[in-house]
C-alpha cells in the first residue's frame, strides 16, 4: 500500500473519532402549549410574545377546536410518544389519572411546595384540587398536584333583569327556591311571551350537573358519594324526588321549545337575545355574552334550594389547566413558563382580556361586578374530580338520556331511576 493511501486512510479513522467525541447539540429551548380555547387565541400569543421578549424563549400556543377534535389528538400524541411540552387534558379525573400512570405528565408537587409553598398558596385550593391526588386514591395513583391551573369555572343560575322588570319583578331579587324559581319564570311568559328557562341540554353533561347539585342539596354529600359507591340504590326516594324535579319543570311549561336537543352555543345565543328570563351556565359565558349582546342586562345567582336539611353545593372548581410534559427535555423551562403565566399579572391581563375568573388569589380588585358577585361561592364549590369516587360512564350516560326523557314526558322519574340502577348493578358485578 502506498504511502498516499495510509495516510488517506490514517486521515479518514481520526476524522471519525473526531465526529464521534464531537458534544451533542443541545435541544432547543422552546416550549409548545396545546389548548381548546378559542376565546383566548389572542390573549395566549400576546402572552407568549410577551414571555420570549423576557427570557428569549420562544412560546407556541396552538389551537386545536372544537374541543373533541383536541382531546382526540392529546390522545394520539400521547400514543404516539410526541406531547409538547404543555398541554391540557379534557374529561373525567379517571382519564387524567390514566396519563399519569403511564408516566405521560409531570408530577409537579415538588415545584408547587418550594420556597414555603409559594407557588401553591398563590392558588384558590379549589382550583388545585380538580388536578391533584390524594393517597389511596381509587385510580392508584401517586399523590401529588399535576395541573397548573389558569382559571377559575363556576356553573350558576342566570337570569334577565329586563325581563325581571317588565314582569313586575325586582331585579335585584333572584328566586331563592324552586319553587319561586318557577313561579317568576312563569310571570315573565304571561308579561313578555318569551321562555322561562332555557339551557343546553342537548348536551348531557349540563344535565348531570344541575342534577347533581339538586341530589347534594336534597340528599346531602354523604349519601350522594355512597350512592356513587353503590351502597345507596338509584330507586331510593330521595332519588325519585331528583330526577321528579325534571319532570316538575316540564309539567310547569316553564322549558323552551326543544330544548332537550340545543347545545350550550345555541342556548347562549337563545339567552343572549332575550328568549327567556332564565338559564344555567358557567362563569366563563360572561365573555360570551359580551360578544354577543354587550347590553345584556343579566346576573348571576345561587342554585334554588329544594331542601333546607342540607346546603347548597355548586359545581365549579378550576376551569382549565395546563399539564407538563414528563418526558420533554425542556420540562423545566414549560414549569418556569407556567409559573410566571399564573403570576398575578397575568393572571390579571386574562380577566381583563377574557373576563374568566382567575385561579389565583389577589386579583379581586379588577373584577367587573358581574364575575366578582361569584367569588363568595367559591367555599361551595363541588366537582367530579375531587369527589372520592367518580361515577362509571355508562351509568353517567344512561342518567343523562333518562333525565332528557323525562323532560320530553317520554319516561318517569321511576322508570328512568330503575333503568339507571339496573345499569350500576351491572357495572359493579
Amino acid at each position: 500500500m502506498s504511502f498516499s493511501h495510509r495516510l488517506a486512510r490514517l486521515t479518514f479513522a481520526l476524522l471519525l473519532i473526531v465526529i464521534g467525541c464531537a458534544p451533542k447539540k443541545a435541544p432547543e429551548k422552546k416550549i409548545t402549549v396545546w389548548h381548546w380555547m378559542n376565546d383566548r387565541k389572542g390573549a395566549f400569543e400576546t402572552l407568549a410574545k410577551e414571555y420570549e421578549e423576557l427570557t428569549g424563549i420562544p412560546v407556541k400556543f396552538k389551537l386545536f377546536f372544537p374541543p373533541d377534535i383536541y382531546a382526540q389528538k392529546v390522545i394520539a400524541a400521547a400514543r404516539a410518544g410526541n406531547l409538547p411540552e404543555v398541554f391540557g387534558i379534557l374529561g373525567e379525573k379517571k382519564m387524567l389519572a390514566s396519563f399519569i400512570n403511564a408516566g405521560h405528565i409531570l408530577d409537579l408537587t415538588a415545584y408547587m411546595q418550594e420556597n414555603n409553598q409559594l407557588w401553591k398558596r398563590q392558588f384558590y385550593p379549589q382550583t388545585l384540587a380538580v388536578t391533584s391526588f390524594k393517597k389511596e386514591n381509587t385510580y392508584q395513583t401517586t399523590d401529588g398536584i399535576y395541573g397548573v391551573p389558569i382559571d377559575t369555572t363556576v356553573m350558576q343560575f342566570l337570569y334577565n333583569k329586563s325581563l325581571f322588570r317588565k314582569a313586575g319583578l325586582d331585579p335585584e331579587q333572584p328566586p331563592k327556591t324552586f319553587q319561586e324559581f318557577i313561579d317568576f319564570a312563569k310571570k315573565v311568559q304571561r308579561s313578555s311571551g318569551q321562555a322561562g328557562f332555557v339551557c343546553g341540554w342537548g348536551e348531557g353533561w349540563l344535565l348531570n350537573a344541575l342534577a347533581t347539585e339538586w341530589a347534594i342539596n336534597l340528599m346531602g354529600e354523604r349519601k350522594f358519594y355512597k350512592t356513587i359507591q353503590g351502597e345507596v340504590s338509584y330507586t331510593d326516594p330521595d332519588w325519585i324526588k331528583v330526577f321528579s324535579l325534571f319532570s316538575e319543570l316540564k309539567d310547569s311549561g316553564i322549558l323552551i321549545s326543544d330544548i332537550t336537543t340545543l347545545i350550550n352555543k345555541e342556548s347562549e345565543d337563545l339567552f343572549s337575545q332575550g328568549k327567556a328570563a332564565f338559564s344555567f351556565n358557567g362563569s366563563w359565558s360572561v365573555n360570551v355574552y359580551k360578544q354577543l349582546a354587550p347590553d345584556l342586562e343579566f346576573a348571576f345567582f345561587p342554585l334554588p334550594s329544594v331542601s333546607q336539611k342540607f346546603p347548597t353545593k355548586i359545581w365549579g372548581g378550576a376551569g382549565s389547566s395546563f399539564m407538563i410534559s414528563a418526558k420533554s427535555p425542556n420540562a423545566k423551562e414549560a414549569v418556569a413558563f407556567l409559573k410566571w403565566l399564573t403570576a398575578k399579572e397575568q393572571q390579571s391581563f386574562l380577566v381583563k382580556e377574557t373576563n374568566n375568573l382567575p385561579a389565583v388569589k389577589g386579583c379581586e380588585d379588577i373584577l367587573p361586578p358581574i364575575l366578582a358577585m361569584l367569588l363568595d361561592d367559591f367555599g361551595i364549590l363541588t366537582h367530579p374530580n375531587t369527589w372520592p369516587d367518580n361515577e362509571d360512564t355508562r351509568v353517567l350516560e344512561i342518567m343523562n338520556q333518562g333525565l332528557q326523557q323525562i323532560v320530553l314526558g317520554s319516561k318517569t322519574p321511576q322508570e328512568v331511576a330503575k333503568e339507571i340502577q339496573e345499569v350500576k348493578e351491572r357495572v359493579l358485578r
